[in-house]
């Protein structure tokens, strides 16, 4: 009784030296091609069948399709830097604070940190006691026309 192989379902070679099957042929085609030819086989299989375009997709997620570095002779690694940052990524806060390995320098840029920090807090300060300035001088302006106007209508109620 003849019993397939898991390579034989899957379209690979068996263990008899066969050539590897349609879909394992095709797979060979598309890494050929690059990371284009594997995108467009997934839309075109939306177009045709949607979940065969799923499949593709998921498939492309799980192999490292996706990856940069995928169809430059490296292994697929599951790496997907184009859709991701990279985990070894700092933030642009963190980044300052980072060690130069010079520490004349990094004395240097704390210094000149913490002075733009601080005159950054001056002139914080300076827009806030200037925008404090600007609404009383508006509010005063509004309180003196409505006393203006509040004057006349007693003199006006008093001639009565």
């Amino acid at each position: 009784m003849f019993t397939a192989t898991p390579a034989a379902v899957m379209g690979g070679p068996s263990a008899t030296g066969q050539r590897p099957g349609p879909i394992r042929r095709a797979g060979a085609w598309l890494d050929g091609h690059g990371r284009k030819a594997w995108i467009t086989a997934m839309v075109l299989g939306f177009i045709v069948f949607w979940p065969l375009g799923l499949g593709l997709l998921a498939f492309m997620l799980m192999t490292g399709r996706f990856s940069r570095h995928a169809y430059q002779g490296q292994s697929f690694q599951g790496d997907t830097e184009m859709f991701c940052r990279k985990s070894n990524a700092r933030s642009a806060f963190a980044t300052h604070f980072r060690s130069s390995g010079n520490s004349a320098f990094d004395a240097y840029k704390a210094d000149t940190l913490k002075r733009l920090e601080d005159e950054q807090h001056a002139f914080e300060t300076f827009l806030q006691r200037l925008r404090e300035a600007k609404d009383k001088q508006e509010f005063d302006r509004f309180m003196d026309e409505r006393a203006a106007q509040v004057v006349p209508a007693d003199e006006a109620s008093a001639a009565n």
